[in-house]
């Protein structure tokens, strides 16, 4: 299965997470990135956009494909194609989801995560994409 995962970013080096409704069919109560699943004869990067209007009413510019991850949960294997956008400061709807919050990547050690999306962000808090040394 291929998903999709948005790491919108601001100036001040903080990542846009979403916390999912403890309902939520995959990782309930789970704070992660906003994205989903890569439809049929879609690409990955129209994937995100689409992902993006419906969860955030957020119109992505230039996503760049940052990493691909595989995992796997509940049996199934997923291929994660993680795309990363400077936010541009307009107004963001929460589409999906119980809340979200901007982070900076040393601030969600507490939260609950997915080991797959802890992953990434351990990941940011060393690449030049995130901590501005590239």
């Amino acid at each position: 299965m291929q998903v999709t995962a948005l790491i919108l970013y601001d100036d001040k080096h903080r990542i846009l997470l979403q916390h999912r409704t403890d309902d939520a069919p995959t990782f309930p109560g789970h704070w992660g990135f906003f994205g989903g699943g890569v439809e049929w004869g879609e690409t990955p990067e129209g994937a995100v956009k689409r992902e993006a209007l419906e969860e955030l009413a957020y119109e992505l510019r230039r996503p760049k494909l940052w990493t691909i991850k595989r995992f796997a949960h509940q049996g199934l294997n997923y291929i994660q194609y993680v795309f990363l956008e400077e936010y541009d400061g307009s107004e963001l709807i929460l589409g999906e989801g119980q809340d979200m919050g901007w982070f900076l990547p040393s601030e969600t050690e507490e939260l609950a995560m997915i080991s797959h999306a802890r992953e990434v962000v351990e990941a940011l808090a060393w690449d030049y994409a995130i901590d501005g040394d590239g």
